[in-house]
């Protein structure tokens, strides 16, 4: 064939042998490709060719097969010293190959070795925790047997001396020889082995967890692979300590009259689940979040081995006042002075004077509204604690607060005013606190102003001054010009020394809380009296039914200060909540017995919250819940910007209202007007009052869309007044009657399609067509309603006046005579009024 048929002759030659092979490509394409065999060259060694001096196996192959020595069978064209290089090549291949062979023999035997070594060593380990855990195991049983003669003994202990029965000791037999020692450990071993080994097969076999099992819940609970380690962790422990046991620790358990469960064990140091099993022993099926009374929990502890100490629920409070003041721990202290009086009679002007500052200016109203604490310097040096109260009688709680922390109080009146009903209950307040009264006469500097006057009227409520010879140090101050000003701390300087006022600053504070708030920025803000002992930040207090810890203390001037001592007063950071004014802070050692006597306090006033509500009967209720019917209420959301100011709201507008309406304060509080304030207005239709604060964004936008309505006040005037309105306006008005004239019936006529028709005479005043009208006979009323028709003649007019005759007939009513009597008369709506 030609070439280009892509095809070639096989030829006989000793040259190449080519051919053709056809290759497929993807889509149906092909490829021809020649390919060439090439024939292979046989080497044949020449007959004169050296022998290997090593035997190889290459050169046992050469004997068999002498290719040197067939000089036909040798391939053509290799020369005897090619031939001798090539099976020196092939001897030297062989070689390597049976090195090859003999180093992964010995790589096999070591390891094989390994194998071996690993497998005794993992065999000694097994024996080693065999002979561990039984050692445990005999330990166990020891301690077992030990406890349980514990018990038995306790137990007889606790019988009575005459009823006791010692019990029988089984003594070991001896008839029957005891086996040889090495017999009896294999004999006593085997079993063991085999149940370990049974057990270590089956825990094997378990230990996969299929889906049928979880589902299914065969099995129960089993324990998990890290209290199975655990478990073998404290026997490992015990055996490596040998036979010493740890002694027992026995503690002084605190039992309160009520206790859970797992605090019962937690006091005790033991396992929560050790104590419910020894509760189920007792007959009491409970579980650790279960309370217990305390003659079980009394039991308990004992069986456990500890002693039981038994106090009561209240006990957690003995951490307080503790600390007993020695005579010689006593120094003098700055005497705490009161400011009260009727409002705008010149209280806060006079502290004023005193500070030489301007905090009237800063009030709105130019009243009071807060207990401001100030700490005053005299000019010889003497520190003055003043706290201000507001004169209003909104503010009844308030002074009566700061009558309860204070030593002395004065009493300021102005002259040109006299004794006002605030002036009284301030009296009151300072006779009830027992505190000494000093009178300070102010205005004085006014024309009209008379001393005289306000002394005499003093003496109704037996406050008798020195000038008409009693011992009630009194002085006329004036706040505009300073006159008494140092006659005034001269008196107080005078009666803080015949007080003999001390306190000990070297032990734990205790105070009371003058005014709290709600900050924004500082979260709660306490202003605390400190009445004895010294403040320090960091200190750990309880407060009421608040705690907290001392992040930092800030005097009445705003400087930060890092103690405050007797009667000083600060405002206290750091409290979790905020508590209530008058409360008492009292500094304890640690944040645990804070919480504590926290919770404590939380939880008695639940309980009598909910006694409270629990005293009244199921027929009192119902009787409350029919009259309440009756009373028409305003709902109101109070939120004022401290503690004080929102009580002081409150009793306010509780006082509004009579049998028919009320004032309902829904919600009262401290800090800014919250989104949730305006959710709980919405739904009880109640406005949001807002005393010094304000509303935030998401409270505004809810208020919008809700329709709520956010009024803000600064002066409690105002507030009380517009509510008492709008309780004024849930009223119904009173209807008046007003009589306008008598009409006497002198003939009765019969007309068609109107009925009968009273021929009248208007005897006195006048009758109207709109007014009502009464049907008297023999002074008997017969009949009341509305004229129909009046008429003069045939013409229907307006009124008719007395002396003039006139025609009526009533609405629904015929049953009219001659001799009968009409009084007219009108309806008028009048507003009422709240007292």
């Amino acid at each position: 064939m030609s070439d280009t048929d892509g095809k070639k002759t096989l030829g006989l030659r000793g040259g190449p042998r080519s051919g053709s092979v056809k290759q497929s490509f993807s889509h149906g394409r092909t490829k021809s490709v020649v390919v060439e065999t090439k024939r292979k060259r046989v080497v044949v060694p020449k007959t004169g060719a050296a022998k290997p001096e090593v035997e190889t196996p290459a050169a046992k192959a050469a004997k068999k097969t002498p290719l040197g020595g067939d000089p036909a069978k040798r391939p053509a064209g290799i020369t005897d010293a090619e031939l001798e290089r090539r099976m020196k090549a092939l001897a030297a291949a062989k070689a390597r190959e049976a090195e090859e062979a003999a180093r992964r023999e010995a790589e096999e035997r070591a390891r094989a070795e390994e194998r071996e070594r690993r497998r005794r060593e993992a065999e000694e380990k097994e024996r080693q925790e065999r002979e561990i855990a039984e050692a445990a195991r005999r330990k166990a049983e020891e301690e077992e047997a030990a406890r349980r003669a514990a018990e038995q003994e306790a137990k007889a202990r606790h019988e009575k001396p005459a009823a006791a029965k010692p019990e029988k000791v089984e003594e070991p037999r001896a008839a029957k020889p005891a086996p040889s020692p090495r017999k009896a450990d294999r004999e006593r071993e085997k079993p063991e082995r085999e149940g370990r080994g049974r057990v270590r097969e089956e825990g094997r076999r378990s230990g996969k967890l299929t889906l049928n099992q979880v589902l299914s819940g065969d099995g129960g609970r089993e324990r998990s692979l890290a209290a199975m380690r655990r478990k073998q962790e404290r026997a490992r422990q015990k055996a490596m300590g040998g036979a010493q046991s740890r002694e027992k620790v026995v503690r002084d358990v605190q039992i309160p009259d009520a206790i859970m469960v797992s605090e019962l064990a937690n006091r005790m140091a033991e396992r929560v689940a050790d104590v419910v099993k020894a509760l189920m022993k007792m007959g009491l099926m409970v579980t650790q979040n279960q309370t217990i009374d305390a003659d079980t929990a009394e039991l308990i502890v004992e069986e456990f081995g500890h002693r039981p100490v038994r106090v009561s629920e209240s006990a957690v409070e003995d951490v307080i006042d503790t600390y007993e003041d020695k005579p010689e721990d006593l120094v003098p202290r700055p005497p705490v002075v009161t400011v009260m009086g009727h409002v705008d009679h010149g209280k806060t002007s006079l502290l004023d004077a005193i500070r030489n500052t301007k905090v009237t200016a800063g009030e709105a109203g130019g009243i009071t509204q807060h207990i401001g604490a100030y700490q005053v310097k005299t000019k010889d040096g003497q520190l003055i604690t003043f706290l201000d109260t507001p004169g209003h009688a909104a503010f009844t709680s308030m002074r009566a607060r700061g009558a309860q922390v204070t030593d002395i109080v004065v009493l300021v009146v102005a002259a040109d005013d006299s004794v006002m009903p605030q002036t009284v209950e301030a009296i009151n307040h300072a006779k009830a606190a027992g505190v000494p009264i000093i009178v300070a006469i102010n205005k004085i500097d006014k024309p009209e102003a008379n001393p005289d006057k306000v002394r005499t009227e003093l003496l109704q409520h037996e406050i008798v001054v020195e000038k008409l010879s009693g011992d009630v140090q009194d002085v006329e101050v004036s706040a505009i010009t300073g006159q008494g000003i140092d006659d005034l701390l001269e008196a107080i300087a005078l009666q803080a020394e015949i007080l003999e006022l001390k306190a000990n600053p070297n032990r734990p504070a205790k105070g009371a809380v003058i005014e709290a708030q709600l900050d924004v920025g500082r979260g709660p803000v306490a202003t605390v009296l400190v009445q004895n002992g010294t403040l320090r930040q960091g200190d750990v207090f309880v407060v009421g039914e608040q705690w907290g810890k001392v992040r930092a203390l800030i005097s009445d001037s705003g400087e930060r200060v890092k103690e405050a001592g007797p009667s000083q007063p600060v405002e206290v950071l750091g409290l979790n909540g905020t508590p209530e004014a008058g409360d008492v802070l009292n500094v304890v050692e640690t944040e645990a017995q804070a919480r504590e006597i926290s919770e404590y306090r939380q939880e008695k006033a639940k309980e009598k919250r909910a006694a409270a509500g629990a005293q009244a009967s199921l027929d009192q209720l119902l009787a409350k819940a029919k009259a309440d019917a009756n009373v028409k209420e305003l709902p109101v959301v109070v939120k004022a910007d401290v503690q004080g100011s929102s009580e002081a709201i409150v009793q306010a507008l509780e006082k509004i209202g009579n049998d028919e309406v009320r004032v309902r304060v829904l919600h009262a509080g401290v800090g800014a007007i919250t989104e949730t304030d305006v959710t709980l207005a919405e739904a009880s239709g109640a406005p949001v009052i807002g005393f010094n604060v304000r509303a935030n964004a998401a409270a505004r936008q809810a208020a919008n869309q809700k329709g709520v309505e956010i009024r803000y006040y600064s002066v409690i005037y105002d507030l009380v007044d517009d509510v008492k309105k709008a309780a004024e306006g849930l009223l119904s008005a009173e209807v008046r009657e007003k009589f306008i004239g008598y009409a006497e019936v002198k003939e009765v006529f019969k007309v068609s399609k109107v009925g009968n028709v009273a021929g009248c005479l208007v005897t006195e005043g006048v009758a109207r067509r709109s007014a009502g009208v009464r049907l008297l006979r023999d002074n008997v009323v017969i009949h009341e309603g509305t004229l129909k028709t009046l008429k003069r003649f045939k013409d229907e007019v307006a009124e008719v006046r007395a002396g003039q005759e006139c025609g009526m007939a009533f609405e629904n009513y015929d049953d009219i005579r001659k001799g009968d009597i009409i009084e007219i008369f009108e309806r008028e709506e009048v507003e009422r009024k709240l007292d």
